[in-house]
């Protein structure tokens, strides 16, 4: 049985890291996922990832969805190199239910904002895609950790919006979008929402002001054709 640990310097080389891996059961292999066993989720890797993303030719064709199409080329090639299948929480059909894959492989939890937590990386933790393997890997089981926002008095991500599009009850993506197609709103479009970047989890794991921005910018050109 292979470990996932040792897939890493592989999966590193591209600008990725392994968010933990979990095993499908019996009744979920059946479908687009027959024959697959295990599922192991891929991020950014923290200390070079958006590096190797800015560097490679999608970040300066000038395409579409530039992100997007290196992660596919990028796991793309993982995934024929290590006897696995490519899967992502972009594009589709089939819609692969990444979230619920998230808290399956690792201890996330579902933040006021409903954005799922990291207890270390806080609202920074993303997947790029996922690898399938025919084969069950050996992985460091998920650990048990306790939601972050649960052990904390305030929760200041839900005061931080200066348009409260945050609420305990939902997201109003309206709202938010329209604050950022205004000048009002160059404070979150440069930076990340204001929201997210008020947590105190995993407050040095931010995204740097490029990588912040760009996906600022896609989250707006996506609602509202701006950008």
């Amino acid at each position: 049985m292979r470990e996932l640990a040792t897939l890493a310097p592989a999966i590193e080389a591209c600008g990725l890291v392994a968010h933990g891996a979990f095993d499908l059961d019996d009744d979920e292999r059946r479908g687009a996922l027959a024959g697959i066993a295990t599922i192991a989720l891929l991020g950014l890797d923290p200390r070079r990832g958006w590096a190797a993303y800015a560097a490679s030719p999608e970040a300066r064709n000038g395409g579409a969805d530039p992100l997007d199409r290196w992660s596919r080329r990028a796991i793309d090639a993982l995934a024929i190199a290590l006897g696995a299948r490519a899967l992502y929480p972009f594009g589709g059909p089939p819609r692969w239910p990444f979230q619920r894959w998230a808290m399956r492989a690792e201890p996330m939890s579902v933040s006021p904002l409903g954005l799922l937590i990291h207890p270390l990386d806080g609202l920074w933790r993303g997947y790029r895609g996922a690898l399938a393997f025919a084969e069950r890997l050996a992985a460091t089981p998920r650990s048990a950790a306790a939601n972050p926002c649960r052990t904390r008095l305030t929760q200041p991500c839900l005061s931080a919006c200066p348009v409260g599009a945050f609420t305990g009850a939902g997201y109003d993506v309206a709202v938010c979008a329209a604050r950022l197609a205004s000048p009002a709103g160059r404070a979150c479009m440069t930076g990340g929402r204001l929201a997210r970047r008020a947590c105190p989890v995993g407050a040095d794991r931010a995204h740097e002001p490029a990588q912040a921005a760009f996906h600022m910018r896609a989250f707006l050109a996506a609602r509202c054709g701006g950008g």
